[in-house]
């Protein structure tokens, strides 16, 4: 029988939320000691939360962003673990070896540090040109919000990043990248841009929290076989 304290116990070591300030570890949110046999997977408590919840018969919760849940949303055997900052770092854009991993690159190293913890990767590709990768951005993340063309047309090597200052991304292009990976563009750092003539592809900050999503999906599938884990795709 899984419950909601071994699905926290498993998170907060595949999170490493340790590295955290106890305020941003996360954990449980909403203690129940109902067994756990469907678990929804949800970036906030949005409208539809409780038909949803009813609707696909839940135990339990995962949010993103649990902080808007309002008083009797949920029933109150419903258990809730949120996690924000750990399931940024880990599952969205930052040191993500299962994002590496899909999108093809190897050879990982770190890329800027937040606090002793890294924010970032570097690594190399197989040879591949602009707009063809361009097309496998989208087709793992469903989009893009804007794309900047560097003056290399070939990339072998990919920058991705949960931030974007101008001294990271000197700092990638210094290291060989010809591209640079994520969520928002931030305009203090377009003259870095424009300098370097690195690519930029901002993936949008909520398509990069549904991959994750998706990703953590599949973690706690492996984790548990038994465990039905359903993804919310209210948008």
């Amino acid at each position: 029988m899984i419950v909601l304290e071994n699905i926290a116990q498993f998170l907060d070591s595949f999170f490493a939320v340790n590295r955290f300030e106890e305020k941003e570890r996360g954990g449980i949110y909403h203690h129940s000691s109902r067994p756990v046999r469907r678990f929804g997977l949800a970036l906030e408590p949005g409208m539809q939360l409780k038909n949803w919840t009813k609707e696909q018969q839940l135990d339990a919760l995962f949010l993103h962003r649990p902080w808007k849940l309002e008083a009797g949303q949920l029933t109150p055997d419903i258990g809730i673990v949120a996690y924000h900052l750990a399931f940024d770092e880990r599952l969205t854009l930052g040191f993500n070896p299962r994002l590496a991993e899909v999108l093809g690159i190897s050879e990982l190293e770190v890329l800027g540090e937040k606090e002793g913890r890294p924010i970032g990767m570097i690594g190399e590709i197989t040879l591949a040109k602009f707009p063809i990768f361009c097309e496998r951005l989208n087709e793992v993340f469903g989009g893009s919000e804007e794309i900047f063309a560097g003056t290399q047309n070939n990339l072998c090597r990919v920058a991705v990043m949960g931030a974007m200052t101008d001294a990271l991304v000197r700092e990638a292009a210094l290291r060989g990248a010809e591209i640079y990976i994520t969520g928002q563009l931030r305009k203090p750092a377009l003259s870095a841009v424009r300098e370097t003539g690195i690519a930029v592809v901002a993936a949008g900050h909520r398509r990069c929290e549904e991959w994750g999503l998706r990703a953590l999906a599949g973690v706690l599938r492996e984790r548990w076989s038994s465990l039905e884990v359903i993804v919310s795709s209210d948008p």
